[in-house]
């Protein structure tokens, strides 16, 4: 499903260049379920945003289900992350002032779905990740793991191949971090693709592989 080869990733430092990615091949099958690991500064999040297509190599091609998706125009990246890729952020990532029900609907909007059939979907999503109770509320009326099922939700609304999840248990506690994964864990065995960073190997564990980058480059996968 994912497949990349050669991917440097390199930003300008002055008259030098910093080089995040070093050549980076991976490929991640559909249905897999992978962890990424790495200290900071390793290229773990520029590899992500790459995958989501938040952010271009400098070299090297992407593949996403067959297609090269590197070189096309920033337009045709947005048309494919809105449909194929569904995001879960440590932040969340939800408007203050949007109850749940509405946070969830919008990814729907975006792509010109009619109201009542959004708002049918995101009921949807909602019971998924268990909140069916709790569409009226605000971010501010939600505990941390609600926050991130509500994330959860607008990032599956879309119907995506994949689900791009970057540090998904950082802000939560221990047991609450958990319930989030074994949602997560329950959309991967219902057929999701899903990628993850993380730096807590309790939570990698999850994962089916782990990929471990350090210095830009893949040493063990």
């Amino acid at each position: 499903m994912i497949h990349l080869t050669n991917i440097t990733k390199a930003y300008p430092l002055g008259q030098e260049q910093l080089i995040v990615l070093k050549e980076i091949s991976l490929g991640i099958g559909k249905g897999e379920f992978v962890a990424i690991m790495g200290p900071s500064g390793s290229g773990k999040s520029t590899l992500m945003n790459i995958i989501g297509l938040l952010d271009t190599p400098s070299k090297g091609s992407y593949l996403l289900e067959k297609k090269e998706v590197a070189t096309l125009s920033e337009n045709q990246q947005a048309d494919v992350r809105s449909k194929r890729i569904g995001f879960v952020f440590q932040a969340f990532n939800l408007l203050p002032r949007m109850d749940a029900l509405r946070q969830v609907m919008q990814p729907l909007l975006y792509q010109g779905w009619p109201r009542k059939e959004a708002e049918k979907k995101a009921r949807e999503a909602l019971h998924v990740v268990g909140l069916t109770e709790r569409l009226a509320h605000n971010p501010n009326e939600l505990s941390g793991g609600q926050q991130q099922r509500v994330a959860i939700a607008r990032a599956l609304v879309t119907d995506p191949a994949i689900i791009l999840a970057d540090e998904p248990t950082g802000a939560l506690d221990t047991h609450t971090g958990e319930e989030v994964m074994s949602i997560l864990t329950k959309l991967n065995a219902q057929g999701k693709t899903i990628a993850m960073v993380t730096h807590e190997a309790s939570v990698a564990a999850f994962a089916q592989r782990t990929i471990h980058i350090q210095d830009g480059l893949i040493f063990k996968q």
